[in-house]
């Protein structure tokens, strides 16, 4: 797990005379604090920061080259399946390897099969690799997008690097994308391609560039939605799941360093750590408990679990008034907008673990892929047609009398309710989109400039179940743009390693095959996921409700930052000042916070909040 950053001459030698790339190093030198490498020569200049994890010796810094010097690479990820690729690479090349690293076997993995090798790899990756006399680069990222990278070119240049703030320290074109903005502002992230800078975008997972003669070519490796649907019967398809989640997980605890697991008391990273725990003796887990936060506090559920598969576990009590004073070193490290709350808590959760280990396994993935959430549940519900369902289309509008807010029991019922009403009532793609949006159209047309439809993002499914393409829209927009880039940033901001077993590709083939009634009924969500585990762990972790982490927004807008929203949201918005959002959407905005109509307006608040914290940054 490391940080990479680059700058490539397109037409002739490198012509700059100032030291970007080490500025640009230093951005991300929590990525990696181990190591910090630089490669030169007339065409380009790439930099690595390493966090050491594989083979921790110095012959496996980066950037790696060739013995010849021909070559040399550049990655951030681990590679799990290094092994049996070395062992290939030695018989069918005679290759005589120098180091242990997975680095190294990437770097001969490329030199001898090109851009065909990237099928082969089991991981998380993304990387630059150089091919100096014949003046080629191939830039890759992982199947899932589970490792950044982001860049920026025009006829004379590309620019790369694993974090916008390492790509700011180049000569790059500063302006806002109006169309990201708007995007941010609905969904409180910017899905890939698009930045928040109008010139530079996210490599879209799975995607490739290729280099060659002054020439940028875009192309995709993979694809993971199949055609062909698997006919296996419920029975073999939870043998399977277990076999092959059993395989994953025991690969991700190959390290040369210490290693944990996350364990917050849910399905998810409950599952990982019980087998993490058969594989490895001694394991330690962590989890942080919220005392003044009760309804989000599932501490209790993670150490019954800890306590049933024999770990070491670790519970961090964090009280409101420790996490508002984290507050300011959060925003710190924050550059492209993005407004998930429950970042704050992914952020202090791996501060709080790296005084332990550097490598924790995580559950993420699993409630796109099984279907955890709440408007998984609401879809299957709204493709029924059966009475519940016509009840509340037609008269769910009486649920606005409830009070409408996520920081209490009845409040967020209310929310749920009013969301469900208004999702029947529109086509399945507007549906969707109103489900996994933050601000509605109605406010979003009078906030942004942008005159955008969201449509767009989930184009191209091929599955005649509805259920499943539900669940591949949420695996491309939700998990990669906000989960994936919510746990990286949180995690290598305090220079952890964090590891995600429910993306291993074979396993999401596989589910992604099922039929969708493997995965949710009328009473279970996750279904085949919990019933192949259910006697692996204690009964409390599937009987009790899923809940999330909402950080008090609304409690520290009455007091702590009610000054700030005052002066710097409502009175003195720098994003109104730059023609970025339209008074009439902010004036709503406050009105709605003014007259404690609440819903999703705390959220809309924090994302003028992060925005703000853009602007002022990187941007004035």
């Amino acid at each position: 797990m490391c940080g990479i950053t680059g700058f490539i001459s397109l037409h002739g030698e490198l012509s700059h005379s100032k030291d970007y790339l080490s500025s640009a190093l230093l951005k991300l030198k929590k990525r990696g604090p181990n190591a910090q490498g630089i490669f030169r020569d007339q065409n380009c200049e790439l930099g690595h920061t390493r966090l050491s994890i594989i083979d921790t010796s110095s012959a496996a810094d980066q950037p790696m080259s060739s013995e010849n010097g021909r070559y040399t690479l550049i990655f951030n990820g681990e590679i799990y399946n290094f092994l049996s690729l070395k062992e290939e690479l030695k018989k069918k090349y005679e290759i005589n390897f120098k180091t242990t690293s997975d680095t190294e076997v990437l770097l001969y993995g490329l030199i001898n099969e090109g851009k065909s090798f990237l099928q082969k790899l089991n991981g998380f990756f993304a990387f630059c690799f150089y091919d100096k006399d014949a003046n080629y680069y191939l830039l890759a990222r992982d199947r899932f997008g589970i490792k950044p990278l982001l860049y920026s070119f025009n006829k004379k240049h590309l620019i790369f690097g694993s974090e916008l703030k390492a790509i700011m320290c180049y000569p790059v074109e500063k302006e806002i994308d109006k169309i990201a903005l708007h995007q941010f502002l609905q969904f409180t992230y910017i899905p890939s391609p698009r930045t928040i800078l109008s010139q530079t975008k996210k490599l879209e997972p799975s995607h490739l560039i290729e280099i060659k003669d002054s020439q940028v070519k875009l192309k995709k490796y993979y694809t993971y939605y199949p055609t062909n649907k698997s006919d296996d019967d419920y029975d073999t398809a939870k043998r399977k799941v277990f076999d092959i989640l059993h395989e994953s997980v025991e690969k991700r605890l190959v390290s040369d360093v210490s290693l944990g697991t996350f364990l917050s008391g849910g399905v998810d990273s409950s599952i990982i750590s019980a087998i993490s725990a058969k594989y490895k003796p001694n394991l330690q887990t962590f989890s942080i408990g919220f005392p003044d936060e009760p309804i989000f506090d599932e501490s209790k559920y993670a150490a019954i679990v800890a306590n049933h598969i024999g770990s070491k576990h670790h519970c961090f009590e964090i009280t409101n008034n420790q996490l508002y004073n984290h507050l300011e070193d959060f925003l710190d490290y924050m550059d492209e907008p993005m407004a998930d709350s429950s970042a704050l808590n992914v952020f202090l959760l791996s501060q709080e673990t790296k005084k332990h280990v550097t490598v924790s396994l995580s559950g993420d993935g699993a409630d796109e892929l099984f279907s955890g959430y709440n408007k998984h549940q609401a879809l299957y519900f709204s493709l029924q047609q059966d009475w519940k369902n016509k009840l509340i289309k037609k008269r769910g509008d009486l649920a606005k009398i409830l009070p409408s807010s996520r920081a209490s029991k009845i409040g967020n019922i209310g929310r749920q309710i009013q969301k469900l009403h208004e999702g029947l009532n529109m086509d399945i793609t507007s549906r969707y989109l109103h489900w996994a949006s933050f601000m509605d159209d109605k406010l979003l047309d009078k906030l942004s400039y942008a005159n955008y439809h969201s449509t767009e993002l989930i184009e191209g499914s091929t599955s005649s179940d509805p259920f499943n393409d539900f669940l591949f829209h949420d695996f491309n927009l939700v998990l990669e743009n906000d989960m994936l880039r919510k746990v990286d940033t949180m995690s290598m901001s305090k220079s952890l390693e964090v590891r995600t077993p429910f993306l291993d590709h074979e396993l999401v083939e596989y589910v992604f095959s099922l039929p969708s009634s493997y995965k949710i009924d009328q009473k279970n969500r996750k279904k085949i996921l919990k019933e192949t585990f259910y006697n692996e762990l204690p009964k409390e972790v599937f009987s009790r409700k899923k809940h999330g982490f909402e950080i008090p927004l609304n409690k520290w807008f009455k007091n702590e930052l009610l000054s700030f929203i005052e002066n710097e949201i409502f009175r003195n918005n720098k994003a109104l000042k730059m023609g970025l959002i339209n008074e009439v959407g902010l004036k709503l905005i406050e009105k709605k916070w003014r007259d404690r109509s609440e819903g999703n307006t705390v959220y809309h608040i924090w994302s003028l909040i992060i925005l703000d914290n853009f602007l002022k940054k990187y941007i004035f």
